[in-house]
């Protein structure tokens, strides 16, 4: 088939006439299909259910960790993490079940108190952060509700424009950024070496810039030719940067999405730092849920056969969806997009204008996705072109409907733009 802009209007309603009624069949079937959020399916979450033993030792050497105390975590989940993120064990915090609490306790910290010696972010006129888009939604959450200006940095093949970044950090009212380097949410992109070199050297106007590094999917691959991703760790004391990257990251897709542990990596000054808010904040996290998961798995080679398995679950899906992409989008001019390595999302990009009306007709015919607009900062895609899809958690029969639906509604919102 000819691309969309090359059709006569009459060829574009012919067309239109044809999936109107495709579509009219699906809305028929009266779905209830859910692509709206990245969370593992029931097949992936019992993938992990062997850690609950009705014999359950509590003791790790003298600690016992149905008790108070331990702030930064139990040694063996500690070890594991530094392992898995290839930093010392004197740089790790094993913190709570999720990583998002992490990095809002983190931003409040530099509100309140300000960044090793540097005054309190609450005490500065004017603050903005840098977000790569499109993006993830909840970073853009936590900066609004801080009231902190968003500025928007473009991605590309290799990560986040890095000239647009070196520019705008010229400025002393830019205090961070937020990066997803690894299978970045929602665009699947990994950070080549390059740009992670380039981040390292930054040399902002603000001497208390913070990158939080949320390294949500450093172990997800779907198959073993897998992304690498540089250890910026090993990088930032090039060029006397090792306190300017908090990294975070957590197991809520390796075991249970709300129930797993979370950890920091981080230099000494700033794990010290840490400390002593978390003296303030906490008496400990739960060492016991700590223990189970350092117990499950026992070291990093334990964690990547694991993970594995879930990719054996995750990866057709993945090719379900990109099936249907290339399949029914491809070809027509109207839609690009990536075809990941790993994490938990394919980003869809539509013709100018038409990512909203797309979503809506999803909707009409029984499919949620994520909000259109939530790939950027305040909602606002100012090309309304993005579509962030989440494969993992409907069925591969609802989602080969789901992924159908989606085509279909992407060409009629084309083709109703196209005829006006």
């Amino acid at each position: 088939m000819a691309q969309y802009i090359d059709m006569t209007k009459e060829e574009l309603l012919r067309e239109k006439e044809a999936l109107q009624k495709k579509f009219d069949e699906y809305k028929a079937m009266g779905l209830a299909l859910d692509m709206s959020r990245g969370k593992p399916c029931k097949e992936q979450l019992d993938l992990s259910m062997g850690m609950f033993t009705p014999d359950f030792d509590y003791m790790e050497g003298a600690i016992d960790t149905r008790n108070y105390g331990i702030l930064d975590g139990i040694p063996s989940c500690k070890k594991l993490f530094a392992e898995l993120l290839g930093v010392d064990v004197k740089n790790i915090i094993a913190g709570p079940n999720a990583s998002l609490t992490l990095m809002f306790d983190y931003i409040t910290q530099c509100f309140a108190h300000g960044v090793l010696g540097e005054k309190p972010w609450r005490e500065y006129e004017k603050l903005k952060f840098l977000c790569p888009v499109p993006g993830y939604d909840r970073h853009f959450t936590i900066l609004e509700y801080f009231d902190i200006e968003m500025i928007n940095v473009p991605m590309n093949d290799e990560g986040p424009d890095m000239d647009a970044i070196r520019e705008l950090i010229k400025d002393p009212c830019v205090k961070g950024m937020f990066c997803v380097p690894k299978y970045s949410n929602p665009t699947g992109i990994t950070y080549s070496d390059k740009t992670v070199r380039e981040i390292a050297a930054l040399k902002p106007a603000a001497k208390d810039f913070r990158i939080i590094w949320d390294n949500a999917y450093f172990i997800h691959d779907l198959d073993e030719n897998g992304d690498e991703l540089l250890n910026i760790f090993d990088v930032l004391p090039e060029y006397g940067n090792e306190d300017m990257v908090i990294e975070v990251c957590s197991t809520s897709k390796i075991t249970f999405s709300g129930a797993g542990v979370s950890a920091i990596a981080a230099s000494e000054a700033n794990v010290k730092q840490i400390m002593g808010r978390l003296n303030c904040q906490t008496i400990s996290y739960d060492k016991m849920n700590q223990l189970r998961h350092s117990r499950f798995f026992k070291d990093a080679s334990a964690v990547k056969e694991h993970m594995r398995k879930h990719a054996a679950i995750l990866k057709p899906k993945f090719e379900i969806v990109l099936r249907h992409l290339e399949n029914e989008l491809g070809g027509l001019g109207v839609a690009s997009w990536v075809k990941p390595n790993g994490g938990y999302f394919i980003s869809l990009d539509v013709m100018n204008g038409c990512a909203k009306r797309a979503g809506e007709l999803c909707k009409e015919a029984g499919v949620v996705l994520t909000p259109v607009g939530a790939t950027y900062p305040y909602k606002n895609d100012p090309n309304n072109s993005n579509i962030r899809i989440a494969p993992s958690f409907p069925p591969v029969e609802e989602l080969d409907l789901a992924a159908g639906i989606l085509c279909v509604s992407v060409k009629l919102a084309c083709i109703e733009k196209l005829v006006g």
